[in-house]
């Protein structure tokens, strides 16, 4: 097992795994798993639990849903294992699904085993050793439009997706059903969050495309190349794969497309390193993928503004989850200023 892998912890104490009924179930039905089981955890991220699983010189990754109640319909290992297991072959960025367990007795809640990758992650800020390079970080930026567009030209049907999700009404289901997550999940009330939900609903835009989407894509949602971060060498992520209106994937990493010029609390909301010298603005970044799936983007401001409400809901999820008691992970406790800061930002931008 790689000892260095600095995304690598010991498994925090409040989210070990019941090895005595894990160890037997995987020996049974994984290629390689002899020798003795070494467990950790993969340290980054808020929601689904990762582990690293080796035996000996085979190693696989395991994911679960987080501790505690979830919302209905998130974490969802069942999807993200069909998704991995049909995608890969046709999607290399894909890592592949070996297998699925939905018998609680194992660990309490289904997970899924899958391909380990090897790389680096890059997550609110850019790793030491690669600052200073403006032409690397355009790169950086390029491949990401250019992998998110790649996945949108993917023909669902022949990956054996065609049946994945109901494209029909799809936008404004995902407004409802975040709004409903963000009344089940809010501490109080928030008038300027009714504002930008008023504003969603009566500017809710007519999808004219249906791709496979992501609906989670982001820089700390790929694993990028060691020695040269502008080669993706995964994807990760896929609980909330879908079909529907590839905007929405769009707008969700502009989302996060942090700019120099930008509030520093908006940044400290939800950003990627995206602020570095060279990096494509999110104009140019629109602009790059309009050009390499041909699809109209003259609507993607809506799809920005539901992208930074949709985040913003989504730490709610995870905060108040720190409030009841639910995880003891500190890194939660700091989610109340990053959600006023996205609530803020949503606001602005739709301008009310």
């Amino acid at each position: 097992m790689v000892a260095d892998d600095p995304e690598l912890i010991d498994v925090r104490s409040d989210e070990r795994l019941d090895l005595a009924r894990l160890e037997p179930f995987l020996r049974e039905r994984l290629p390689g798993a002899e020798g003795p089981l070494e467990l950790r955890q993969f340290g980054g991220g808020h929601a689904n639990l990762t582990y690293l699983l080796g035996f000996g010189e085979t190693e696989y990754v395991l994911r679960r849903p987080p501790l505690g109640p979830v919302a209905p319909s998130s974490h969802d290992m069942a999807r993200e294992h069909r998704v991995l297991a049909a995608l890969s072959r046709v999607f290399p960025l894909a890592p592949r699904s070996y297998l699925l367990c939905d018998d609680p007795a194992i660990l309490g809640a289904p997970f899924h085993v899958m391909e380990r990758r090897h790389g680096i992650v890059i997550r609110t800020d850019l790793p030491e050793e690669i600052k200073g390079d403006p032409a690397l970080n355009r790169r950086i930026g390029e491949m990401m439009v250019d992998v998110l567009a790649a996945l949108h030209r993917v023909d669902s049907g022949a990956a054996g997706l065609g049946d994945l999700g109901r494209p029909e009404g799809f936008v404004g289901r995902q407004l409802d059903g975040w709004t409903r997550r963000w009344h089940a999940a809010k501490q109080e009330d928030v008038a300027r969050m009714d504002a930008v939900v008023a504003w969603l609903e009566g500017a809710l835009p007519a999808s004219r495309t249906v791709s496979l989407l992501h609906n989670d894509y982001k820089l700390d949602n790929m694993m990028v190349g060691a020695e040269d971060p502008a080669r993706a060498v995964a994807v990760f992520d896929w609980d909330m794969c879908t079909r529907g209106d590839p905007l929405m994937d769009l707008g969700y990493l502009l989302t996060f497309w942090g700019e120099a010029g930008d509030d520093p609390a908006w940044i400290l909301g939800a950003s990627m390193p995206t602020w570095h010298d060279g990096f494509p603005s999110r104009e140019a970044a629109v602009e790059r993928y309009a050009r390499a799936t041909g699809f109209d983007c003259g609507t993607v401001h809506w799809y920005h503004v539901f992208g930074v409400f949709k985040i913003a809901v989504v730490l709610q999820q995870i905060y108040i989850r720190y409030l009841r008691g639910q995880t003891q992970d500190r890194r939660f406790a700091v989610f109340g200023e990053r959600i006023a800061a996205l609530i803020d930002k949503a606001a602005t931008l739709a301008g009310v």
